[in-house]
């Protein structure tokens, strides 16, 4: 797992850590999701994103945590939905949808511990995520539906 220096876990009212993440895709047709290896579980695979700063914006959370994890830019688009995991460590994750046009050779988790990335078919990412994250599952699940979650509990009020 990945350790940051001078991280501040950062925390809403009703004490879920506050998340963000990007399904990033290949083109606007979004047939084809980048994924990234776990930190933890080098042979899993996960959808980008991590804990949002003091006073950063889920967008701006969103952005840097694709950036570092899978070392790709882009252009961030609709806010998928906020989806909460309430097990501990309860969580609520803001996901944007982010169409990729910089692929960097060389990035700070693939640096630092190995991290890889992959593109997928939606099919084969849901695979893939249903195992080992199936909370990840559930935004690629709800993108492919345009619909609600079908496994997890969205935030009232968050949908776009």
């Amino acid at each position: 797992m990945k350790c940051k220096p001078n991280q501040t876990r950062t925390y809403d009212p009703e004490g879920f850590k506050k998340r963000a993440a990007c399904l990033c895709f290949r083109s606007e047709r979004e047939d084809e999701v980048l994924l990234v290896s776990s930190s933890r579980y080098p042979d899993r695979w996960i959808v980008p994103g991590g804990g949002m700063e003091p006073e950063e914006e889920p967008s701006g959370a969103a952005v840097r945590e694709v950036y570092e994890e899978a070392g790709v830019r882009g252009k961030l688009g609709r806010l998928l939905g906020v989806f909460e995991q309430s097990q501990d460590p309860k969580h609520r994750t803001y996901v944007f949808v982010l169409t990729v046009t910089e692929v960097l050779e060389d990035w700070e988790d693939a640096v630092s511990i190995g991290r890889k990335r992959e593109w997928f078919t939606i099919e084969d990412a849901i695979k893939v995520l249903q195992c080992h994250k199936p909370v990840h599952a559930e935004y690629l699940q709800k993108l492919k539906l345009g619909g609600p979650p079908t496994n997890g509990n969205s935030v009232p009020g968050s949908d776009p």
